[in-house]
């Protein structure tokens, strides 16, 4: 029975490491592409809500934007009630770039908190600036380099892309931080591959909400914003709208190093719990056969190899124990790219199980939210479950 276990768990690993589209190298980064003959015109839309901390760091960040093309901001502030609004306004009368700052419309039946803000931002964006080409869907709390903008602009124009989207580099201070962060960027590389998304004949799509570059006329074509009204995982519901429309348009997404960086604190783990506890169980369709595949799953990948050699004197099969040694390692080797992407110990990638421990406590208490109509609960908000 043991030695069945290990030969799965070896099975899965070197399943995941050779088919699963090399999601494990973490090598999808930003290239550099040639200027476009013209910049085509962009508008930036932020929704906000009680983003006090970053605002001012966020808003001055886009007004120092290096682009030769027209570039407007637009900020939405989603009934925030710490000042968020304010600080925005005294950043902006600095900057160099228009900045319009909207107070949202009382959230609208149907519509999750943020998507409401960002329809109403790309209206107001698009109103004032009739001839946008590209609208750049960014998040409170992403800080983005001064040429970030013309690089994504670039490679879209260079390779004729619907969409592009970098995953920003995460705060992984801390214990918390260092376990559970990298180790959230690997599950998410695993969930959607991110070589199979950027490949335009795999149906697989996917994104990272705080950087989203999409083509105006692409996200016309899906129904704009109100298609993803309910969706509480919204960039990657966008990404496969885009990519599986009409006429299959490429997307691009890729790993952020400086290029784009989260200014939100992980260092605490009820934190990152409840990032992960909002969306968990929606990522498995709100299936509770699902929920319990997934437990099994995991257990099997990251677990069995592991206790098999921590508990060999209890069991004492050394040949499930080596195989579970294999799989370990294969683990290690797979994990090690997207922890070198975040720097410090090597060693924690030792430390994937542990993670995997937290994370499906996470998902579990996901469902358990869910069950009591609390799931989606995010900044003060609960959403149908």
């Amino acid at each position: 029975m043991l030695l069945a276990l290990a030969i799965l768990a070896v099975a899965v690993w070197l399943g995941l490491l050779m088919g699963r589209g090399a999601f494990w190298c973490a090598d999808q980064r930003l290239p550099d592409a040639p200027e476009p003959a013209a910049w085509p015109v962009v508008a930036a839309v932020i929704p906000a809500r009680d983003e006090a901390a970053s605002i001012g760091a966020v808003i001055g960040a886009h007004g120092a934007t290096r682009y030769a093309g027209r570039f407007s901001i637009t900020l939405v502030d989603d009934g925030s009630t710490d000042g968020t609004r304010a600080i925005a306004a005294r950043v902006a009368e600095g900057t160099a770039r228009p900045v319009r700052i909207l107070a949202g419309a009382p959230l609208e039946p149907g519509w999750t908190g943020k998507l409401w803000a960002l329809e109403q931002g790309v209206r107001a964006a698009l109103a004032a600036e009739p001839e946008t080409d590209y609208l750049l869907l960014t998040d409170a709390d992403i800080l983005h380099d001064p040429r970030t903008l013309s690089r994504l602009v670039a490679l879209a124009e260079a390779r004729g892309l619907a969409q592009v989207s970098l995953m920003a580099r995460l705060d992984a201070r801390g214990v918390w931080g260092g376990l559970l962060i990298p180790a959230f960027v690997f599950f998410f590389q695993k969930l959607y591959p991110f070589p199979l998304v950027n490949d335009p004949a795999s149906r697989v799509a996917g994104a990272a909400g705080g950087c989203v570059l999409v083509r105006r006329s692409a996200l016309a074509e899906i129904g704009g914003i109100g298609a993803l009204m309910d969706a509480l995982i919204d960039d990657c519901t966008l990404a496969a709208l885009v990519k599986r429309g009409a006429g299959r348009k490429a997307i691009w997404l890729g790993l952020a190093d400086t290029e784009v960086v989260s200014l939100r604190d992980n260092r605490r783990l009820g934190s990152i719990w409840k990032m992960v506890r909002r969306t968990a169980f929606v990522q498995l369709g709100r299936s509770w056969m699902m929920l319990a595949g997934a437990t099994v799953g995991m257990a099997v990948t990251y677990l069995a190899g592991p206790l098999l050699v921590l508990l060999l004197p209890l069991h004492g099969e050394g040949g499930a124990a080596a195989l579970g040694a294999v799989a370990w390692a294969l683990s290690v080797v797979a994990y090690l790219p997207t922890l070198r992407l975040y720097g410090g110990d090597e060693a924690r990638a030792f430390a994937l199980p542990l993670a995997a421990v937290f994370y499906m406590a996470m998902t579990i208490d996901s469902a358990l939210a869910h069950l009591i109509g609390r799931g989606g609960a995010w900044k003060g908000r609960t959403y149908p479950g």
